[in-house]
């Protein structure tokens, strides 16, 4: 019997198979997104014989969650990715949920079966077995650069007999020359840590928490060593939690701590109710960092899924679902407060610029004239604005603006960040989809925001770094254009420089 389609349905259906693949309506142009598909979690982030690995949670046969595999991406840049088949694939009714990779780089694990002269090295992942009742720690290994693996016979190297126990992060702790792995149990918002010195047998070391954030399910921890300032040569150990629900804005969000480790035990520096917020918008999540960088590179780069969970599954792209937000590089600063997580985009970021408007010392009205003037508008840009704030009581930009959208980007004069995405575009799919996400904000004599726009998505920096709002959004494609604004009183730009984004796409 032939099946006929609505027309609605029918007319989306040849819409979407007329547009060419990866510039579909709302798809990201410098965000990665796999081809198709559905992608959750960033996993087994690590860099290895010249690519940066993206591994993922990744549903190969649909565009919403379920049967989760590792899916893989290559890039030598953090930004143009190759995506290569799916990695490590749900077999025997076991998924392969997030978990993170690692260079054993003188076959510690003696699964290495390199035939590389002076090079005894692979790569091991560690990931969460995960079924219905019971959620296990598992490693594969590859000896062809990533592009598959083989499971361990002795699985689970890690077994509690619990339903909810997951997402390792494991690595290197030179000082006692072994790894240790940070792994999460949700329930009880605790981080335990184990030792290995050959990543088959698992020692307990001991437990973090509760702290922090505990209003949702503890997720996706991650531990790593820094520099704690600029010229000097203190270090600082940064605890990565993630939780769903209970974020900042509702929902999913990314929490840190700041502290030390001693090969045992993570010691936090402040009080254990003080939450603080790696991002502050209502789509960043399950961010985690690289283990290693290239030679010579000493950035730390973290990637984060750019999404919630309130409404992952229902978000209006097709013919994929999900994506990472932009790659950053990470830095440890002293504030009056304390010494904070700051963060960046990546910097190879500006090898995409295209088209670029400057201006200096310039009012509002002034400035709108020049943009308006000089015909620049798009969907894709990368804004640096420093203001004046004089007396106004709100200043910023409006982005993806039409005649009856936009994305507003503020700052207020009581010390507020936000950004409001009410009038964004389109907001049907969730009745928790529309707000305006803020954080609090020192201010000065000047304001610098530093704003990423993308096809469907608003990313604002400010601070320094130490304040970020990520948000998904999906205005029109009329909707692209952008002003200065200031309410109140009067504000003043003082520099404002934007460059038009070029795709990383085919």
């Amino acid at each position: 019997m032939k099946r006929f389609l609505p027309a609605a349905a029918a007319l989306a259906g040849f819409l979407a198979a007329s547009v060419t693949l990866y510039h579909e309506l709302w798809r990201l142009q410098y965000h990665f997104s796999p081809a198709r598909t559905w992608t959750n979690d960033p996993n087994g982030l690590v860099w290895y014989k010249g690519e940066f690995h993206l591994f993922y949670q990744n549903n190969p046969f649909g565009d919403k969650w379920g049967h989760m595999s590792w899916g893989h991406a290559v890039s030598k840049d953090l930004l143009h990715w190759k995506e290569l088949p799916v990695a490590i694939p749900e077999e025997n009714g076991i998924m392969i949920f997030s978990g993170s990779a690692v260079v054993d780089a003188n076959d510690a694990s003696g699964l290495c079966q390199s035939t590389e002269p002076n090079d005894p090295s692979c790569l091991i992942a560690i990931y969460t077995g995960h079924t219905a009742t019971l959620q296990t720690q598992n490693i594969a290994v590859s000896n062809d650069r990533g592009r598959t693996f083989t499971k361990y016979k002795g699985n689970p190297v890690l077994d509690l007999h619990m339903k909810d126990f997951r997402d390792p992060k494991v690595t290197w702790y030179a000082p006692a020359k072994k790894w240790v792995m940070a792994v999460s149990l949700p329930n009880e918002h605790k981080i335990r840590f184990y030792g290995s010195k050959n990543l088959l047998q698992w020692a307990l070391l001991s437990e973090f928490g509760p702290a922090g954030a505990t209003g949702g399910q503890w997720e996706c921890p991650d531990l790593f060593e820094m520099s704690a300032a600029e010229k000097t040569d203190a270090r600082k150990w940064v605890l990565i939690v993630n939780v769903n629900p209970g974020g900042v804005q509702g929902g999913s969000a990314v929490q840190y701590f700041v502290g030390k480790f001693d090969g045992t035990a993570f010691h936090n520096d402040n009080p254990a109710e003080q939450t603080l917020w790696a991002d502050w918008g209502k789509d960043y999540y399950a961010a985690v960092t690289y283990y290693d960088s290239p030679p010579g590179d000493m950035s730390k780069y973290l990637i984060g899924w750019f999404s919630n969970w309130e409404y992952a599954n229902d978000e209006p792209t097709a013919p994929q679902r999900g994506a990472m937000a932009i790659p950053r590089e990470l830095m440890l600063r002293g504030t009056p407060a304390g010494i904070r997580l700051m963060q960046r985009p990546v910097s190879s970021l500006a090898t995409l610029h295209g088209t670029e408007l400057g201006m200096r010392d310039r009012d509002i009205a002034s400035a709108n004239q020049d943009i308006a003037d000089k015909g620049f508008h798009g969907h894709q840009m990368e804004i640096i604005a420093t203001f004046e704030p004089g007396s106004a009581k709100e200043f910023g930009l409006q982005v993806h603006k039409g005649a009856t959208e936009r994305t507003v980007v503020g700052v207020t004069s009581d010390g507020h960040l936000y950004v409001d995405r009410t009038k964004s575009g389109r907001s049907d799919f969730s009745p928790k989809f529309p707000g305006r996400q803020t954080a609090p904000l020192r201010l000065g004599k000047f304001v610098t925001l530093h704003i990423l726009l993308d096809t469907s998505s608003v990313e604002v920096f400010a601070g320094d770094g130490e304040r970020v709002i990520s948000d998904r959004v999906f205005p029109a494609a009329a909707s692209d254009g952008i002003e200065v604004f200031s309410n109140g009183g009067a504000a003043k730009v003082a520099s404002l420089r934007m460059w038009k984004i070029n795709s990383v796409w085919p």
